[in-house]
Formats: structure tokens, C-alpha cells, sequence
């Protein structure tokens, strides 16, 4: 039997990809905001509807560079329920993450919750839209309001997301994507940051280019985050097939939402009419199921089939904060909950509908 894993990248034809690095074997410009970088940004900003967009070598040095570039030194309010990379481009920032807790459903961060965490030293709100699942922008962006807060969005997840027809990349003052291997779009390696000014796409601009203004000025203590041409390329070719894949990806959702949906102890992602969504991930929260999830996950694995505990353990559970304070996954026990039961199943563009079935028929036989 092949081995199922939980994800596999998308990757256009071989002969296409070679046709679109060709030219750089011509020009010998490799990276450093080339040809392909400069088209890739255009065409993601038009995609994504934000103002101003930049792309990075990376998701996380993205990250990193947004909270530097908004001069962040305090506390900012986040989520643990989320990739180790939201916590860790927090605390390598030199800020104090303090940690919200989730909503049961959509598993972003629960609005209800947030002000109360409010303090004199918060300096951002850092939310996160899980599995493809877009936060309560607007009541995140009320309690923002009200207390003067930029709001910076990891929205890894949420590529090609759009609420009524607005994307995910237009809400916040900052909107970082990921373009790993493992997303639904993906430049090999890669991110962006959508923006709302000029000055702060400068900045940023700056920032992933180790400082350096122009030839004879260097503003900032920066660093190298910028995305190579051949990533670029990449992502040239995966955009032009991103419907297509993301439409091969519903028909996976559509099939594990017609075999587990309805499932007592099972609890499925729900996506609400308004929203355009990507299926980035299958997650299903196993709550009194008659196996656990970690149950679940050991007898798909002996048919080497790979699902994920994503995400577990939660950021705030990690030991690398342990005994630190405010690190205590008793304080957002909803997250605690839902990371002790959740399991993420295959999702790809091309798994075969018969190996969901296969799937689902191993989690409920």
C-alpha cells in the first residue's frame, strides 16, 4: 500500500516550470527583486486586493519583519492555538506574547475574551485564521479601535480566503502569508505581508534587505528575507493553476464531509455561505467518539496513512517557555481542549477519492 501523508505540494508540469526559468539563464539575475519577483508581487496583489504587497523568502521571517517594522515593544495579544512560527517571531521580536483563547467552532481567536487581556503594555494584536477559517475581523477590529492597537494577521492558512468578496489579506493593518511547500499555494519556500501604506511597504522593504535604503543609504538594522527568482518562478506557475487546485481540493472536502458528517463524537469544519474558501486543511475534533483521537491516529498510521495533530501541543504548552509566566495552557482551556482531540486527515488536490473512503472507512469501522 503507498503511504498517504497528510499533505502533498502542488507542482505544475515539469516543461512548464522549466519554460519560466529559462530567461535566467539569459539574464544571470537569480534574486535580489528580479523580473520574477517584481511579476509575482503585482499579480498577488491584485489576487489578494491588499494596497501594498511584499513578498519574503519565508512565512516567518514575514512575520518577524511586520512586527519589527511596526516598532512593537510590549506585549501582544495572539492565539496559542497556531504554528510554533506565531509565538516564536513574537518572542525572537523581544515582545511578550500573551495568549487569548479560542473560539470552540471556527478555533480563531475568541473576541469575547480579548479586551479583558487588554493592559497599558499591550502594543498589537496578532490573531490567527485557522485551517482556512477567517477570524471575527470585525470584532477584533472594534476592540482595536477602541483602544488604539494595530492589528497584524497571520493568515498562513487563509490564501485565496475572501468574505464577501473581500480577501483575507484586506483585513488588519498587516496581513502575513505563507508560501510553503505544504500550502495551497506555494513558491517552494516563500511569504508575503499585505500593507497599508507606502511608508510601511518602504519599511518593510528595507527591513528584508539587511537595512539598505538605496546604494549609499542603510536606515534600519535589517536582514536577508528576499524571495529568489526560481521561488518566484514557481509561484508564477502554481498561481495559474490555483483555481483548479483549489476546486480538486473541495471535491476531497466534499467527500469526507459525505462519509463523517452527522457522525456522533465527531465534529467537522463548517464553512459559512458567505465565504470563499480554500480547503487548506481537513481538520475533525474527536469529542466523545468511541476511539480517541490519538486512537484514530495510530490505526491510520499502522496502513501508513498520515493525518496530523495540528495543532498539538499548543505554542503556550511548549517546553522551551516552560516555568516562563503567562506560558500556561490551563489559561486558554478551550485551545487545550480542542488540541487534545484534534486531528487533521489527508488533504491534497491529488488524493484519490477512493483513499478518502479509505480513510473513513478505517476511522469508522
Amino acid at each position: 500500500m503507498a503511504t498517504i501523508n497528510v499533505t502533498r505540494s502542488s507542482m505544475p508540469d515539469f516543461a512548464e516550470y522549466c519554460e519560466e526559468i529559462r530567461e535566467l539563464w539569459d539574464s544571470r539575475w537569480l534574486t535580489n527583486m528580479g523580473v520574477k519577483h517584481k511579476t509575482l508581487e503585482a499579480e498577488l496583489q491584485k489576487l489578494l486586493g491588499c494596497d501594498y504587497l511584499t513578498l519574503f523568502t519565508n512565512g516567518h521571517l514575514a512575520l518577524e519583519n511586520v512586527i519589527e517594522a511596526f516598532d512593537l515593544h510590549g506585549e501582544i495579544i495572539t492565539t496559542p492555538f497556531t504554528f510554533a512560527s506565531t509565538t516564536h517571531a513574537i518572542v525572537r521580536c523581544g515582545c511578550k506574547p500573551v495568549f487569548c483563547d479560542i473560539d470552540p467552532t471556527t478555533f480563531t481567536m475568541d473576541p469575547a475574551k480579548l479586551e479583558a487581556l487588554i493592559t497599558d503594555k499591550t502594543v498589537a494584536i496578532l490573531p490567527v485564521h485557522v485551517y482556512g477559517n477567517l477570524c471575527d475581523v470585525d470584532a477584533i477590529d472594534a476592540v482595536a479601535k477602541r483602544h488604539g492597537l494595530p492589528v497584524i494577521y497571520d493568515a498562513a492558512h487563509a490564501f485565496a480566503v475572501e468574505r464577501d468578496g473581500v480577501s483575507a489579506g484586506a483585513f488588519g493593518d498587516a496581513a502575513m502569508f505563507s508560501f510553503h511547500a505544504t500550502k495551497v499555494f506555494n513558491t517552494i519556500e516563500g511569504g508575503a505581508v499585505c500593507v497599508r501604506s507606502a511608508e510601511m511597504l518602504q519599511r518593510l522593504c528595507d527591513l528584508k534587505n539587511f537595512g539598505i535604503h538605496g546604494p549609499e543609504s542603510t536606515p534600519y538594522v535589517g536582514g536577508n528575507a528576499k524571495m529568489n527568482e526560481f521561488c518566484a518562478a514557481m509561484g508564477l506557475c502554481n498561481l495559474r493553476h490555483l483555481d483548479a487546485e483549489i476546486e480538486k481540493r473541495r471535491l476531497v472536502a466534499e467527500r469526507y464531509d459525505a462519509r463523517l458528517a452527522g457522525v456522533p463524537g465527531l465534529q467537522i469544519n463548517r464553512i459559512p455561505e458567505n465565504v470563499r474558501f480554500n480547503y487548506a486543511y481537513y481538520p475533525v475534533v474527536f469529542d466523545g467518539f468511541q476511539y480517541t483521537r490519538d486512537e484514530v491516529y495510530a490505526r491510520l498510521a499502522e496502513q501508513d496513512i498520515y493525518a496530523r495533530k495540528y495543532f498539538y501541543p499548543l505554542t503556550n504548552a511548549f517546553e522551551c517557555y516552560r516555568g516562563k509566566p503567562g506560558f500556561d495552557p490551563k489559561d486558554t482551556p478551550v485551545a487545550a481542549h480542542i488540541a487534545d482531540r484534534v486531528l487533521t486527515l489527508p488533504m491534497y488536490a491529488d488524493l484519490p477519492l477512493e483513499k478518502v473512503d479509505q480513510i473513513c472507512g478505517i476511522i469508522l469501522k
